[in-house]
């Protein structure tokens, strides 16, 4: 079973065997085409709907999904995840992430972010050239910026450590 969560209010629990899919109590025929990466054509009930991925986050198991035309944000949990938040255990699977290393050599061109600042998953932290492409380096998750280990102008190496957090 998994539980999906629609546009953070709406909520669903979805089985699917075979042809078959299970929505809360309800059952439904499911005939499924993939069309191409990312994007299928469904029938149920004999409605048609149109199902693109815009985008996901497989670590977070969150997605953003054109149906029709309308745009959905949707957050699975899978059954490990309804049973750690049962458990009130459910901060446990949060990897809490204390640096952010180099992905790649390069030149550090700018800073953005401040000792003491605090950031979300995605804020821009600092812009790293490498092959003559401007790379924004992005906050994996939530915190603040406890140091920052490199300057303007620093070369650095792979994996090297750019900026740890509290």
């Amino acid at each position: 079973m998994i539980r999906a969560k629609v546009n953070d209010k709406n909520q669903f629990d979805l089985l699917i065997k075979d042809k078959l899919v299970k929505i809360n109590d309800k059952e439904f025929e499911l005939d499924a085409l993939r069309m191409e990466e990312g994007a299928m054509h469904l029938i149920i009930e004999g409605k048609s709907y149109r199902v693109r991925i815009q985008s996901s986050e497989p670590e977070s198991k969150s997605y953003q999904l054109n149906v029709n035309g309308n745009a959905y944000s949707v957050a699975l949990s899978d059954e490990m995840d309804l049973l750690l938040s049962r458990m009130g255990l459910a901060d446990l699977a949060i990897k809490k992430v204390n640096e952010v290393k180099a992905p790649m050599p390069g030149l550090v061109l700018k800073l953005i972010a401040n000792p003491g600042d605090t950031v979300a998953k995605g804020d821009s932290l600092l812009v790293l050239e490498a092959m003559k492409m401007e790379n924004v380096i992005k906050s994996p998750g939530e915190g603040v910026v406890k140091a920052i280990r490199v300057t303007a102008g620093d070369k650095v190496e792979k994996n090297a450590v750019l900026i740890e957090f509290e």
